[in-house]
Parts: C-alpha cells; sequence; structure tokens
C-alpha cells in the first residue's frame, strides 16, 4: 500500500477483514480502526505490513481488535485512541502517543472528529490473563467532507443506537453480523432500523465456521423487517470503496 494524494474531497475505505478498516482521509492521512492485520487470516499478504498509519482507534482489548497494534506502533509511531482502561494498559506497556477518551467524548486528531460510543459487549485482554480494559465501545468518524461514518465495533443492538443516529446522524454504519461472538444478521438488521441508516457495511464474519454465509442472511433479514431499501455493501478484504458524494467500487 502506498500513501496517495488525495483529491482533498474524497474519503477511500479499505476493508482489512473482520472489523478492520483503514480510511484515507480528503487530506490523505491515514486512520486504522481494530488494527488486526499481521495475524489476521482474512487480510490480504499485500496488506498485512502496515507501511502508514497516522492514527489507530481500538474498539476494545480482544485480540482480533487489539490486534497488532504493538508491532504497528513500534514500526509506524501513530497517535493511538482508545477508552481510558486499555489506553492506560497500553501506555503502561510501552506504547506512546496514547490519547485516552471514554465513552460519549469527542476528540479532534488528524484531520477527524472522533466520538466514542457504547457498545453492548466485553472487553478484556486474552493474552493477559482476562485482565479488564474498560467498556467495549464503538466509533463515529466524521471527516473534514462532512461525511460521518458509525463503526459499531462488537456489539449486540441496543436502544442507544437511536440516540446515536439522532444525535450524530451516521451515513454509514459498519456492524458486526457474524453471531456468536456478536449480534448476528437478524439482530444486526434491527440495528439498522435503530440508528435508521440506508447503507451498511457488515463486518465480524468469515473468521468463525460458517459465517461466510451471515451476508445473504442479513440482506434476507432486512428485507423481512421492511427495510430493502438498505444498501448492504458488502466488501472483500482488500477491497477500496471511494466515498465523496457518492459511494462506488474503485478496486
Amino acid at each position: 500500500m502506498e500513501r496517495r494524494a488525495s483529491d482533498g474531497e474524497t474519503v477511500e475505505i479499505t476493508y482489512l477483514g473482520q472489523s478492520t478498516f483503514r480510511f484515507t482521509t480528503p487530506e490523505s492521512k491515514i486512520v486504522l480502526i481494530d488494527p488486526w492485520t499481521f495475524g489476521n487470516p482474512l487480510c490480504p499478504d499485500e496488506e498485512k505490513d502496515v507501511q502508514y498509519v497516522d492514527l489507530v482507534l481500538i474498539t476494545h482489548g480482544h485480540h482480533d481488535h487489539l490486534g497488532d497494534v504493538f508491532r504497528i506502533a513500534q514500526e509506524r509511531s501513530p497517535k493511538i485512541v482508545a477508552i481510558v482502561e486499555l489506553g492506560k494498559w497500553l501506555a503502561a506497556r510501552g506504547l506512546r502517543h496514547v490519547q485516552t477518551m471514554n465513552v460519549g467524548g469527542i476528540v479532534h486528531l488528524d484531520d477527524v472528529t472522533v466520538t466514542m460510543t457504547p457498545a453492548a459487549h466485553s472487553s478484556s485482554v486474552d493474552e493477559d490473563p482476562f485482565a479488564y480494559v474498560g467498556l467495549a465501545a464503538g466509533f463515529v468518524v466524521e471527516f473534514s467532507n462532512g461525511r460521518r461514518l458509525y463503526h459499531a465495533g462488537d456489539t449486540a443492538a441496543f436502544p442507544g443506537m437511536e440516540l446515536i443516529h439522532e444525535v450524530y446522524q451516521p451515513d454509514l454504519a459498519m456492524l458486526p453480523i457474524g453471531d456468536h461472538h456478536t449480534m448476528g444478521p437478524l439482530e444486526a438488521a434491527a440495528a439498522t432500523r435503530l440508528l435508521n441508516v440506508s447503507r451498511v457495511i457488515p463486518m465480524h464474519y468469515g473468521v468463525t465456521p460458517g459465517s461466510h454465509t451471515a451476508p445473504a442472511a442479513f440482506r434476507h433479514a432486512l428485507d423481512s423487517i421492511g427495510l430493502s431499501h438498505v444498501e448492504t455493501i458488502e466488501m472483500r478484504p482488500g477491497q477500496t470503496i471511494r466515498w465523496g458524494h457518492d459511494l462506488d467500487s474503485v478496486r
């Protein structure tokens, strides 16, 4: 992956598998959320070694979200955003440039506005064993072109999703659909209704056996509750879409 010049208007969204995404801002800054790349079996080989990153957002401490942050931080020295307890845990283990925040908080970093939202999930560090590292969270990320996306992290549907719509009005939601460790397709459809979004990128499927069929089940669940108008953007790992005035796949 090369750092590319931006047109000053477009956000690029690249899916790297499970819940890991890379965003390239209109100012050509690189934002990585839930940085599980090198150890991620879904991440394409050419994307596993992170070459450029300015900002890392971590939703919670489980290994497929905390991921390869130590490797990436050592090699690239990005700013890192996490909830207070997880941030302190990371800093105590030598990571620098850690920005802590909490649910409902807002920070402005690298030309993006980051809001931490609740998630209905647990958060512990698998390798430490069972170290509690605060609440699980999601993020609303707003770019300088006015576009706002909601990355839910790992979560079940919860009533507060209506508040996320009311207050932040994301244009696009990234929702887990894989079941077992997160909500499944039916509950993700209910979350879509709560959020009142017209576009969803499904995530957190394909690693757990059998979950590769989740996108089709999600589409069926949306249709069954009267949300056939919602656009489901099923991205393959390594694919990038450009988000300016509209969304269109470029590779």
